[in-house]
Order: structure tokens, then C-alpha cells, then sequence
């Protein structure tokens, strides 16, 4: 089984990877197939019609993306709806153009209503405004469902979308001004340890609640949903409803997670909030009883998450100087 797999580099698609070479070495018969994008433009239709042509892959998985921050979104909002839209479209389309009946789509939990009732479900998908931050990224993703699912409905192929909750792990971006929370917590406490600072402010009132999802477990739920048979995904999906949310189904405040991040880096000080800074949306948080019902649950304990994510910061500090 050829399987090719886009974004590879990427946090997620290299966790996918790693299994996939992990289950190579087992004895199952993979032949995995990956391209740079210095070797191939996702955004250039020409090429990715000959490398589908050229590599004939059996399986696809789309787990590229261009990602960023609320800064990178708000200041390059037509650079994240066309390079997401022009990647979606062009490695779906080709990938059914070669032949491929079998492709799983990775999204996002932006996807969703601003408002949505908590826990979000599936089915809460087109039901209100999005997050205005960074509604051209979440168009682009909804896009790339509707894709997914209009294929299969003209064509009959078997093209698959998760939705992932937010992600950390070995691979995150620790850059001190556009990463995302956890790995920017990571960072700032373990300066603060290191400098035996005596206190950090963490931004808001710290009561919003999060929910994490090592990206390890990630990568085992796609495989997992790619690997579901037909009757099984059929039985639990719909052809207009088709994606499912990947997430822990639990949450934790902004300031337990600080309080955790602190234990984890052996930081000692003080924890203050900043109740003038704003808190944002007071909860996010995934419903993934489809997923549990199919038999999938994530296995990796946040606080074990985060200390392994913290021993792979250290490992590569030194990347992340500046």
C-alpha cells in the first residue's frame, strides 16, 4: 500500500509518519511517500497533478496546511483562505484524478460557530458566525470537508475528514510570539525558572477553560478513522456530516494549565492573572462521543503530555533562541 502523506513535516504529519514508519517496521507492507515544499508546491495545480500522476498513490493523507497565530491571521487573512482553499482543492481533486479512493482530511476545531453550545458537536457545523480572527482559515477548512463529502457523493470515494481540538506536542512552534498557549507557557515558565524569577502574569483572568490533545493521540485517532471499515464509518457518519471531532472530551482552566506548565518546569514563584487583558471565548471544548462510539479514546495524560513536550523543548532549545 502506497501512502502519501502531505505536510509530513509539519507537527501532525509527522506524528502520522513516525506510526505509519513504526507499523512499516512491524511488517506491514507500507511504502510511504513524501515531498518537501521545495519538492512540490501543494499550491500549484500543474505539479501536484504530476506528482499524483508520476507516484500513484493508494491512500492520501492531507495534513498540510498554512497555520499561524491570531497576529498571522488577522494581518494575511487572503493568504490563509487561498494557499488552504488551492492545497485542499488541488490535492483532493488530483488525488481522485490518479485514481485514489481512499483520503483523510485534516481540519480544525475553528470550524465551528463562534457561539456554539458547549460541548460542540458535529452537527453544530454551519449553524452561526464564526470566530472573526480567523474565519478565512476556518472557510478553508469547512471547504475542504465539503470536498471531501461531495467526491464521495458524485464519485463514490472514500474521503474522510477529522477535526482535531488544540494540539501540542514534540514539533510545536515555542516561538515567543506566535506560538500558541501551551507551548507559550512552556516557554515563559521555564525562562522564569531559569532566571529564579519570582512571579509571571499570565494574560486574562485565567478562568477560560481549553481542551489539549497530545498530537501522539492525533496521529492514532486519523489512523484509527482511516482504518475504520466502510460499514462501521457509514454507520456513524452521514454523507453531509460526515467529519468527526478528535479531541480528550476534557478541559482545564487557563490557570490550571499554568499551574501545571510551573510543575513541570520546576518553577517555583508566584502565578498572577491579568484580569485587564482580555480571556477570550470562555470555553472550547469538543464533543467526541462519535469518536468513543466507534472505540477510539485518547490515551496520553495532559500533565504526562506536557512533560514530554517540555523534554522535547529542551532537547531543541536552541532552535527556538531569539
Amino acid at each position: 500500500m502506497r501512502v502519501y502523506v502531505a505536510g509530513h513535516r509539519g507537527m501532525v504529519g509527522g506524528a502520522i509518519l513516525r506510526r505509519l514508519e513504526a507499523r512499516a517496521a512491524a511488517g506491514e507492507r507500507i511504502e510511504l511517500i513524501t515531498a518537501t515544499h521545495a519538492e512540490l508546491d501543494l499550491t500549484d495545480q500543474a505539479a501536484v497533478r504530476g506528482f499524483m500522476s508520476d507516484q500513484r498513490p493508494d491512500v492520501v493523507i492531507l495534513a498540510a496546511a498554512k497555520v499561524g497565530g491570531i497576529h498571522a491571521n488577522k494581518t494575511y487573512p487572503a493568504d490563509f483562505i487561498y494557499d488552504n482553499l488551492m492545497i485542499e482543492c488541488n490535492v483532493i481533486h488530483q488525488a481522485f484524478a490518479a485514481g485514489v479512493t481512499r483520503l483523510l482530511q485534516l481540519g480544525s476545531s475553528c470550524i465551528y460557530p463562534r457561539e456554539a453550545r458547549q460541548p460542540m458537536t458535529e452537527d453544530a457545523l454551519l449553524t452561526g458566525p464564526l470566530e472573526p480572527t480567523n474565519e478565512p482559515y476556518a472557510i478553508a477548512k469547512i471547504a475542504g470537508i465539503k470536498l471531501c463529502e461531495s467526491y464521495n457523493r458524485q464519485h463514490g470515494t472514500d474521503y474522510r475528514s477529522v477535526m482535531p481540538t488544540n494540539l501540542y506536542g514534540p514539533g510545536d512552534n515555542f516561538h515567543p510570539e506566535n506560538s500558541h498557549v501551551l507551548p507559550a507557557l512552556i516557554r515563559r515558565f521555564h525562562e522564569a525558572a531559569q532566571a529564579g524569577r519570582e512571579e509571571v502574569t499570565i494574560w486574562g483572568s485565567g478562568k477560560p477553560r481549553r481542551e489539549f490533545l497530545h498530537v501522539d493521540d492525533m496521529a492514532e485517532a486519523s489512523l484509527f478513522v482511516l482504518d475504520l471499515d466502510k460499514p462501521t464509518y457509514k454507520a456513524n457518519t452521514a454523507p453531509m456530516l460526515s467529519h468527526i471531532n478528535v479531541g480528550t472530551g476534557q478541559d482545564v482552566t487557563i490557570l490550571e494549565l499554568a499551574r501545571m506548565v510551573a510543575r513541570v518546569t520546576g518553577y517555583k514563584g508566584r502565578i498572577a492573572t491579568d484580569p485587564t487583558k482580555p480571556d477570550g471565548t470562555m470555553r472550547k471544548l469538543m464533543d467526541v462521543s462519535r469518536l468513543e462510539g466507534m472505540g477510539w479514546r485518547a490515551a496520553i495524560a495532559l500533565e504526562d503530555g506536557i512533560a514530554g513536550t517540555y523534554q522535547w523543548f529542551l532537547d531543541h532549545q536552541n532552535d527556538f533562541r531569539g
